[in-house]
């Protein structure tokens, strides 16, 4: 008998030490699994024999049950080789490839007889790995407490961050190293209308890191169905990242049921800065795309809208200036109007005529419908039906008069915060769009949730956001979401997930304002997991202009305003500042009209996060190439080239940049446009100014007469 207990603990033993290795396709990445002491499952990564993460621990820990954090044995390791190519519907590329090399480990836990796998996919760009419980009698409906997946970084790295909060990620990032997050977590915490942060080193992902040996490292997570948001908790004395998953109103962090998959935790490693941006990993590891037919009705667009006339002040969302109304009681007919009110019949048509004009495919309307008088922090449960316009919004009118200019009105569904009440009329709410002409949708959920105390990032929101978008494709309606959780990449999936906003966008702006190097650090972070409705396109960079009363300024140089367009991607591109202004600069507006919002390909020129970031980008469809660069407060020397045209031909550039004597603050609207032939051998060196940038039309010559006149570019 003795003889067969020690047998059984060596082999127990043997387990617990042994270790399993899978490479990436390039060999540049070494993942290992390891079982440490009493069980406890480990990983590590190395990148060019760099370490990137160092053993850091695995597993969850689960509420009034035995959690699965130790007490493992391996059952099984399976590896497999995966290599595809698939199509996006739209997107920075026209084809992406999909090429990893997998380890599926399979974990007995000795002292419940429980099964979990640890699924493990090493590209050439990074890790994904996610947990799997497979169905099985001793674990079938669980709830997490808290999940304790680590990244143990090897130093204290640079990182650009904002604080850990379970509803809002409307925050301006902050640039320090780790070891700094705790002493600035405080200024770093600025108001906002529903906000929650957990922890003094708390900060979220996508989270951007560089070493100091020249690794540049992001964290992430992709493919978030049915499970909580992910946060991290900073262990700011041995450099270790922990999950921190969103609570539920009882503090709750997911319920669960086998079988059942966890998102995809994410780790993107390059020594290029550039390659992060190019990265698509976390798109690879979302399914592929469900909805149907959905290349034949999801047509990514360029649009004006009544919008920022109402976040800078000039004019409201509300038609009267009475509180205490009550939808479906009070009657606005008998009410008097504001003399304010945006969303008024005539003042569309005047938006739909700009964007005809101007070759617009779509207008966006705020404040049409009745509720907006009184409803903001009041936490009401019924604000509005999505349905029912204000007096002064003639709905067929303006469907019958945007039809015959060719235009789109694009909807808009403000929540309020209201989950229940906009589940409630969610189907009528897109029957009406579909009987009115409308194929895209903004939805918002501005301020705390309802059912009270639910958090914006938990899995119940998590769950309706995917309901609104899946609900939405039903009626082949495209949405753009703005307050709700940051991008996983499923946009894949369900490709009339245009975009979301997720961050602090333009309408910061007129908040206060966004700092210059704002957007030489978005797509690092917020971009890895999808498109963003930013917003960009501010020519009158002083709010005060438009509304006296208002004294904030938009950190930014006009030219760079254009740049924006190429530098954060979005198939859902607004040109938001008012048509008065732009008819002011029309030469300049003229890059807003010609640029593409979906592309063939996309090529980063030049990157550092938080310094500078220069794209270049060929529509989709055509042999045209759009480049965009923006920089920081510094400004900078600009040099590219021109390589990725096509041997042999010839392309007229036309180049928007900075006057000589421009600055983000002192003379945003000083620019220069040029004109000239360049091809695959040249190469230029422009001037960013403090807070600005440049951006670049190429258009191929197809006419040799194009060219007469025309120089090549220096």
């Amino acid at each position: 008998m003795r003889k067969t207990i020690l047998l059984v603990c060596i082999c127990f033993l043997c387990t617990l030490v042994k270790a399993q290795d899978v490479t990436s396709p390039d060999k540049n990445f070494v993942l290992k699994f390891t079982l440490q002491s009493q069980g406890v499952p480990a990983y590590s990564l190395t990148y060019k024999g760099k370490e990137v993460i160092k053993p850091s621990h695995l597993g969850l820990e689960l509420k009034n049950s035995t959690s699965l954090l130790d007490s493992f044995e391996v059952a099984e390791a399976k590896t497999a080789t995966f290599d595809e190519t698939w199509s996006p519907v739209w997107g920075e590329v026209k084809q992406i490839r999909n090429n990893y090399n997998e380890l599926a480990v399979r974990l007995h836990q000795t002292s419940t007889d429980r099964f979990i796998v640890i699924r493990f996919r090493l590209f050439n760009d990074g890790l994904g790995f996610r947990y799997e419980f497979p169905q099985q009698k001793k674990l079938d409906y669980f709830v997490i407490k808290e999940e304790k997946t680590q990244f143990a970084l090897a130093g204290d790295h640079k990182t650009f961050w904002i604080p850990g909060d379970f509803d809002t990620e409307e925050y301006s990032y902050v640039t320090s190293n780790l070891s700094e997050v705790r002493g600035k977590m405080k200024e770093a915490v600025t108001p906002n209308c529903s906000q929650t942060t957990f922890s003094p080193t708390g900060v979220q992902t996508p989270l951007m890191m560089k070493s100091k040996d020249g690794l540049y490292i992001n964290i992430h997570e992709a493919a978030l169905i049915n499970y909580a948001a992910l946060n991290l908790n900073l262990d700011d004395k041995n450099m270790v990242l922990e999950s921190v998953l969103t609570p539920d109103a009882v503090g709750d962090k997911g319920y669960l049921q086998a079988p059942c998959l966890s998102p995809w935790r994410t780790v993107v490693v390059s020594d290029k800065a550039g390659d992060i941006l190019e990265s698509k990993l976390i798109l690879n590891l979302n399914d592929p795309a469900t909805v149907k037919d959905a290349d034949s009705w999801v047509k990514p667009i360029k649009y004006i809208g009544v919008w920022w006339e109402m976040i800078t002040g000039k004019s409201t969302w509300s038609y009267t200036n009475i509180e205490n109304v009550q939808l479906g009681i009070t009657d606005y007919s008998k009410l008097p109007p504001n003399g304010t009110h945006g969303a008024t019949t005539a003042h569309v048509k005047e938006y739909i005529d700009f964007a005809a004009k101007h070759g617009f495919g779509g207008v966006l309307v705020e404040g049409w419908n009745e509720g907006w008088e009184d409803w903001f922090g009041k936490t009401k449960d019924y604000v509005f039906d999505f349905v029912t316009p204000y007096p002064d919004f003639d709905v067929q009118e303006l469907h019958r008069y945007a039809a015959s200019k060719g235009v789109k009105i694009i909807m808009h569904h403000e929540t309020s915060g209201s989950i229940r009440n906009y589940e409630r009329h969610m189907d009528t709410a897109y029957k009406f769009m579909v009987a009115n002409g409308y194929n895209a949708v903004k939805s918002g959920y501005v301020g705390n949730m309802i059912p009270r105390g639910e958090h914006h990032y938990g899995q119940w929101l998590v769950n309706h956001y995917l309901y609104a978008i899946d609900k939405a494709a039903k009626y082949k309606i495209m949405v753009d979401a703005h307050e709700s959780v940051h991008m996983t990449g499923l946009s894949r999936t369900y490709p009339n997930l245009l975009a979301q906003e997720s961050a602090r966008g333009t309408e910061y702006e007129s908040f206060g304002g966004n700092n210059p190097d704002h957007t030489t650090i978005l797509p690092f972070t917020r971009l890895m997991g999808g498109p963003m409705d930013y917003t960009p396109g501010i020519f009158q960079t002083r709010i005060n202009a438009i509304n006296p009363n208002n004294n904030s300024w938009v950190r930014s140089t006009l030219t760079r305003q254009l740049a924006l367009y190429v530098t954060m991607y979005s198939p859902f591109q607004m040109a938001a500042d008012l048509p008065e202004n732009y008819n002011k600069f029309l030469d300049a507006f003229q890059f807003i009209k010609d640029v593409a919002v979906d592309w063939d390909d996309s090529k980063v020129l030049e990157a550092e996060p938080g310094d500078y970031i220069t794209y270049a980008r060929k529509a989709k469809g055509t042999n045209n190439w759009f480049i965009g660069s923006t920089c920081d407060e510094n400004g900078r020397t600009s040099k590219i080239d021109f390589k990725y045209l096509d041997e042999g031909k010839k392309y007229i550039a036309t180049v928007y940049s900075d006057a000589k004597d421009a600055h983000y603050e002192k003379n945003p609207q000083a620019y220069t446009i040029r004109k000239g032939i360049v091809t695959n051998k040249s190469d230029l060196s422009l001037l960013c100014a403090p807070g600005g940038g440049y951006a670049i039309s190429v258009i191929e010559v197809t006419d040799a007469n194009a060219l007469k006149g025309l120089k090549p570019l220096k």
